[in-house]
């Protein structure tokens, strides 16, 4: 009996990395939808160039990119720990927070130039984010890659609309 209720914890304990992550991104990405997005009619408005994607391809690649990083953390987290583990969350909160925060630069603030800087905070973010996550798990570190080329994806395309709407 005993062996059964320790294995129990064992099991809660063990997702609670990934529980935290998921609720981490599920927030981030509630937060930064609240600043509107690619259907916003001011966003209709502005001149972009033609390689933007259409609004619908938003959502699909930004829900699996989600999970990507939800797992990525709950992964990291779970193979880390003390001073590791501490740094590696604040690290991926602070990435969360900056990926909200694009959304709110660009689409509240409805200003590409502001939406630009706060993509190079993330892209920076995101490189240092991928290091510190390969120091303890390649693999999880190498689950972030399509995250970090969409968002390099997006800050060339906030740059582009920035020239185009001066």
């Amino acid at each position: 009996m005993n062996i059964v209720r320790r294995g129990a914890r064992g099991a809660v304990s063990d997702r609670w990395p990934y529980l935290a992550a998921g609720a981490a991104v599920g927030l981030s990405a509630w937060v930064g939808a609240r600043a509107a997005g690619p259907s916003d009619d001011w966003y209709a408005e502005l001149d972009k160039p033609s390689w933007q994607p259409p609004a619908k391809a938003f959502p699909a690649v930004w829900t699996p990119l989600y999970a990507t990083i939800a797992w990525s953390a709950g992964r990291a987290l779970s193979r880390a720990g003390g001073r590791e583990r501490r740094a590696l969350a604040t690290g991926f909160g602070v990435n969360l927070a900056l990926n909200s925060a694009w959304t709110w630069l660009f689409f509240a603030r409805r200003s590409p130039s502001d939406g630009v800087w706060g993509a190079l905070l993330l892209d920076a973010s995101n490189l240092q984010l991928i290091r510190r996550v390969a120091r303890g798990d390649r693999t999880a570190a190498a689950a972030l890659a399509p995250y970090a080329g969409w968002c390099l994806f997006a800050t060339a395309l906030s740059a582009s609309i920035s020239r185009r709407n001066r």
